[in-house]
């Protein structure tokens, strides 16, 4: 009975924490403007991916320049819209604009300096990818990056759009 009750605690934890919404906190754009992050999400029903970088961190461009490549075949075919949220600290945010201009994404980008969001998402380390699926919930989300990682995210994202069940 005890391990039951265990395992039925463990289930409704986790799919708690899988229908996670994306908490309000205000964040700046890239011009400055301040914005909700709960305007991320909004993206008439379409999956959006929500991903933690810091400019410094590697493996964090790595995988935006990749998903940027690929995000005009995959917006074309599930309606994914990329968010990214940059990490890095306020002595370092005035880098960010001039740097993702130089990247040339085709994306949103917002700046989480004081680390608000980061904190309210759990994101300990980057890259951190969330999908959100077209309800505004969190039903997945991917740590880390090595070249390859794309073919899952999007094989995730075309579940996603066509509704079906991530388990």
């Amino acid at each position: 009975m005890k391990k039951t009750f265990i395992t039925i605690s463990f289930l409704a934890i986790c799919m708690a924490l899988f229908a996670q919404e994306i908490p309000q906190i205000q964040l700046k754009n890239l011009n400055g403007k301040a914005v909700s992050s709960k305007t991320f999400v909004q993206n008439d029903g379409k999956p959006v991916l929500i991903c933690f970088f810091a400019t410094w961190c590697k493996p964090c461009v790595q995988e935006l320049s990749t998903y940027n490549d690929l995000l005009e075949k995959w917006h074309k075919e599930t309606g994914v819209k990329i968010v990214a949220i940059a990490t890095d600290n306020s002595r370092s945010a005035n880098r960010v604009a001039p740097f993702v201009e130089s990247k040339d994404w085709d994306f949103d980008v917002f700046l989480d300096t004081n680390g608000d969001f980061k904190r309210a998402m759990n994101v300990v380390n980057e890259p951190h990818t969330f999908l959100v699926d077209g309800k505004g919930k969190i039903v997945w989300q991917h740590t880390s990056y090595l070249p390859g990682d794309e073919k899952e995210v999007y094989e995730t994202i075309k579940k996603v759009a066509e509704g079906k069940s991530l388990k």
